[in-house]
């Protein structure tokens, strides 16, 4: 058997396979509540045959949309405009389900990538921003408050109640989202980190937040269910968050009981300089899961080819493939991955007859 296609746990949480469709923005919801869009967009997902299937980065307060089309989860109506949609696709979906919860920072209040992803001032539909201190992403944007005391706490809270009320319509899992230059990445790094309290200054300092977040949502959101953590391996930028320090948070986490750590990349300055290539990501995963002792590592990062993704896990370069823009290109990658590695899938029944000749015997019947 493929190791692509073996079960896998992450905590209590068992996976029929080792893809997972990691969370993707699509920029389409009202005043945070979800839309048929989403309905129709996590419906093919849902039925692609993927172990996992991660819903997109959701606000836990209106001020932490990326843009004002953001997803959100932070009151009765967000909640049960979500509702709507995942009842939908539990219906016919059997893939577990999780959704990522997060802030974006400095790096909210833009508009969506297809009119540019520029930054929107109040005048332009826009809002204020805050952050760990007050410097902005780009000297094109508006500075940000420094979050006072207060406001951390009122976050931790937003991110305590987002949890419960995914627990509410039935999400077996919650990524906590600290990568990609939003809020929580920019607590860990020291470039966009520089606080002169428990906050800010050393490591232990400026990983505070992720850990207090963590166990927040861990307290709330049931043990039968997965909590893990996105992060950003490196800023790609000489001085700031960096492979090492990513090893020791990694580690926090596993010590604090975390069911997995996603690894990523970048995002936290226009600085960055990355050398895109296939796998060129992995790397980061490798080292991380080098370092730690149970605690399953996702790999992600242009991973597009079937056999690319075996070669992954069998090398022991990490324990779960995320695929994110190469799902969105080809919806049935799983089905396709099974066919090329020789094993089966999960499908829809209504979906049966489509079973090519040459395959037969790809669908769990």
């Amino acid at each position: 058997m493929s190791q692509l296609f073996t079960p896998i746990q992450l905590g209590k949480l068992s996976l029929s396979n080792r893809i997972i469709i990691a969370p993707m923005c699509q920029y389409s919801a009202e005043q945070g509540k979800a839309t048929p869009w989403h309905r129709i967009h996590l419906g093919h997902l849902s039925l692609s045959g993927a172990g996992l299937l991660i819903i997109e980065a959701t606000a836990v307060e209106p001020a932490g949309r990326i843009t004002p089309q953001d997803l959100g989860l932070w009151d009765d109506e967000t909640e049960q405009a979500l509702a709507e949609t995942i009842a939908d696709v539990k219906r016919y979906a059997t893939m577990p389900l999780g959704i990522q919860l997060g802030h974006a920072g400095r790096k909210a209040s833009t508009d969506v990538p297809w009119r540019g992803g520029n930054f929107l001032t109040p005048q332009q539909g826009g809002w204020q921003t805050s952050a760990p201190s007050a410097l902005s992403y780009s000297d094109k944007d508006d500075k940000p408050l420094a979050l006072s005391k207060a406001r951390i706490e009122e976050i931790k809270q937003a991110f305590i109640d987002s949890a419960i009320r995914a627990d509410r319509l039935g999400f077996e899992l919650v990524e906590i989202h600290a990568a990609h230059g939003y809020l929580l990445h920019q607590f860990l790094s020291p470039l966009s980190n520089q606080r002169d309290d428990e906050y800010g200054g050393s490591l232990e300092n400026r990983m505070r937040l992720v850990m207090e977040i963590y166990h927040d949502v861990r307290r709330v959101f049931p043990h039968d269910k997965a909590v893990g953590v996105r992060i950003s391996a490196s800023d790609w930028v000489e001085g700031g968050w960096d492979e090492a320090q990513s090893v020791a948070l990694s580690k926090a986490l596993e010590k604090a009981g975390c069911d997995y750590i996603h690894v990523s990349s970048g995002g936290l300055s226009p600085q960055q300089q990355i050398s895109v290539g296939p796998n060129y990501q992995v790397p980061f995963a490798a080292g991380i899961k080098e370092a730690v002792t149970t605690m399953p590592v996702i790999a992600v990062g242009l991973i597009t080819e079937p056999q690319q993704a075996e070669s992954i896990l069998t090398s022991g370069q990490a324990d779960a493939i995320a695929l994110a823009r190469a799902m969105l290109y080809d919806p049935r990658w799983p089905w396709h991955a099974a066919a090329a590695l020789g094993e089966k899938v999960q499908a829809p029944p209504q979906y049966w007859r489509c079973e090519p000749h040459e395959v037969k015997g790809l669908f769990n019947v």
